[in-house]
């Protein structure tokens, strides 16, 4: 059975299959101005267990998985009700940023193969970006070229921090080289702030190391990138930066002047941050709204910005916030939730 339904999010087809029948949900079909598009996430979490090798180490508690995390049948049922073809895969949280060298290693390989392994047996509807033991960066830039070399992987996730260091240090340039080099994009995730407030800031209700603390971190992670001329080094660097690039963009006139108004800014960077932003800074569509969609519009450029969910994680973020966009063309709507990732990504 094949039903299609109209309305002013636009048009999408729900194919049912025979298991459809059964209770499964069907799968939604986005189309815009009556072409069907693929639909890409470019912002999914999953894990790959690998307790077998963390057992007997100090990371033992750590390397296990539970619920919706885990990659499995429920995965694509998810994927079917939202309308979206393919997930771009990463592993956050970056628990093994406290491993030694040799452990580091067992441990990305295990994930990048496992992540590998999962895209291989579903390649029209996963890719994946590679987890790096950061912490060590010629080992972080080995890995990053093993993961795309050999397994396929489209690019690295990482937190915004390692262990308390800003990434904009110039002992990370090893890996920022190796993402250059390979023309490879780097996405990442934050984990609450915990670099940059004091202990303890966010407790108490409304979960503010999420709330407020996940797009801080965002938004000084990308500060330090611009302001201490990391993207300059590296003009071919790719960023994609996490729940619409954290403030930066709400706020990016007061980051504009920052370096003209301000005598002891001491900025490395050469060019104003919102040519950072409309070039090498890739955000999502984590805002949740149509006025909040607009102003990314504004502010990035229809080119910087990606469709993204935090699937498995309950935010109320569908299609319909760009199918319903009237501010948005066809055209435009189309690359927001397909064709820039593609491209970012190299899907076929």
């Amino acid at each position: 059975m094949r039903a299609v339904v109209t309305g002013a999010a636009g048009v999408y087809a729900m194919t049912r299959s025979a298991a459809a029948w059964q209770g499964q949900p069907a799968r939604r079909q986005v189309t815009i101005g009556g072409r069907r598009i693929r639909v890409i996430d470019g912002h999914a979490h999953c894990v790959i267990p690998v307790q077998d090798v963390t057992r007997g180490t100090p990371l033992e508690k750590m390397g296990g998985g539970a619920g919706n995390n885990l990659l499995g049948p429920q995965r694509l049922q998810i994927m079917d009700q939202q309308g979206v073809d393919v997930q771009a895969l990463t592993i956050n949280t970056f628990w093994w940023y406290a491993a030694d060298v040799d452990l580091a290693r067992k441990i990305v390989l295990a994930q990048n193969e496992g992540l590998a392994k999962w895209v291989g047996a579903h390649p029209d509807r996963f890719v994946a970006t590679a987890t790096v033991a950061l912490q060590h960066p010629e080992l972080a830039a080995a890995q990053l070229q093993d993961a795309v070399k050999r397994l396929g992987l489209r690019g690295a996730s990482i937190g915004g921090h390692v262990n308390g260091e800003d990434l904009s240090l110039p002992k990370y340039d090893p890996f920022w080289a190796k993402a250059a080099e390979l023309g490879v994009p780097v996405f990442m995730h934050p984990g609450g702030a915990e670099n940059i407030v004091k202990a303890g800031a966010f407790q108490g209700r409304g979960d503010l190391g999420n709330i407020i603390g996940n797009p801080l971190e965002t938004t000084y992670f990308l500060s330090r990138l611009i302001f201490d001329g990391t993207f300059d080094k590296f003009p071919g660097l790719r960023i994609v930066a996490a729940h619409a690039g954290g403030y930066l963009p709400s706020y990016l006139g007061r980051t504009e002047a920052a370096c003209v108004v301000r005598g002891n800014a001491n900025c490395a960077n050469k060019k104003k941050p919102s040519e950072y932003l409309r070039s090498q800074i890739v955000i999502d569509t984590m805002v949740f709204s149509d006025q909040g969609l607009r102003h990314l519009v504004a502010e990035a450029g229809v080119g910087q910005i990606v469709y993204g969910t935090d699937v498995p994680f309950n935010w109320p973020v569908t299609v319909d916030l760009v199918l319903n966009a009237k501010f948005l063309n066809d055209t435009e709507k189309a690359a927001i939730l397909s064709t820039n990732l593609i491209k970012l990504l190299r899907i076929e």
